[in-house]
């Protein structure tokens, strides 16, 4: 039995299904590439903060971080441009900026996981559906043909098949991502909270030297 006969066999509720399995395969595709390392954190960022030396390095970090691409050159970006502010805000700071870029590595996610939860709610509508088109169809010709019963049961379930096909990879690419965000937003909160310590003690270094 070819895709095609499939989908006339599960009716109308198919198109959304459809539509869902469309847009989850679109959402997978795309935080596959947006979520690799390299593309959020940029190795160039690291061995720039590495090499912080000062004020004197300030305006090229920036420029550098404007050159680089990622979520963690913006948290760096904020965190040199509140370099000045005392430790308690400027790690507030880091963290709203951080915040914003993990709301923008979850970008997708929660269409996805609600793809994850209404396709097997569909697949069921269309199989109790199909169901009450079955008993419909017993009440008209009786009982004396069970071909129509088999193929109307038969029927009736490919949405729910369909409904799972779509549910399921969704729900697993959901928790991969959801994870991939988490380990990257960690990993960034440690590199810039350890970029911030270090500017305080370029900060206190440069104090005592004035004095």
């Amino acid at each position: 039995m070819d895709a095609l006969t499939l989908l006339k066999q599960g009716g109308w509720l198919m198109v959304p299904l459809g539509i869902c399995s469309i847009l989850a395969l679109a959402i997978i595709i795309e935080r596959s590439i947006a979520l690799r390392r390299a593309r959020v954190i940029d190795e160039a960022v690291l061995k720039m903060i590495a090499r912080y030396a000062g004020e004197e390095s300030a305006e090229r970090a920036l420029i550098g971080c404007q050159r680089a691409h990622g979520a963690f050159a913006q948290v760096i970006t904020g965190v040199i441009t509140t370099r000045h502010l005392d430790h308690a805000q400027a790690i507030e700071n880091m963290n709203a900026v951080g915040r914003t870029q993990v709301g923008r590595l979850e970008r997708g996610l929660t269409l996805l996981e609600i793809i994850a939860a209404i396709s097997p709610l569909l697949g069921l509508l269309g199989t109790v559906w199909g169901m009450v088109k079955v008993f419909n169809a017993i009440t008209a010709q009786g009982l004396g043909n069970p071909q129509v019963l088999s193929d109307g049961i038969s029927n009736a379930l490919v949405t729910t098949v369909a409904g799972l096909c779509v549910a399921i990879p969704a729900l697993v690419f959901h928790s991969l991502f959801s994870k991939r965000v988490e380990e990257l937003a960690t990993e960034m909160q440690d590199h810039a909270t350890r970029f911030i310590l270090h500017l305080n003690a370029l900060a206190d270094n440069a104090s005592v030297r004035k004095r």
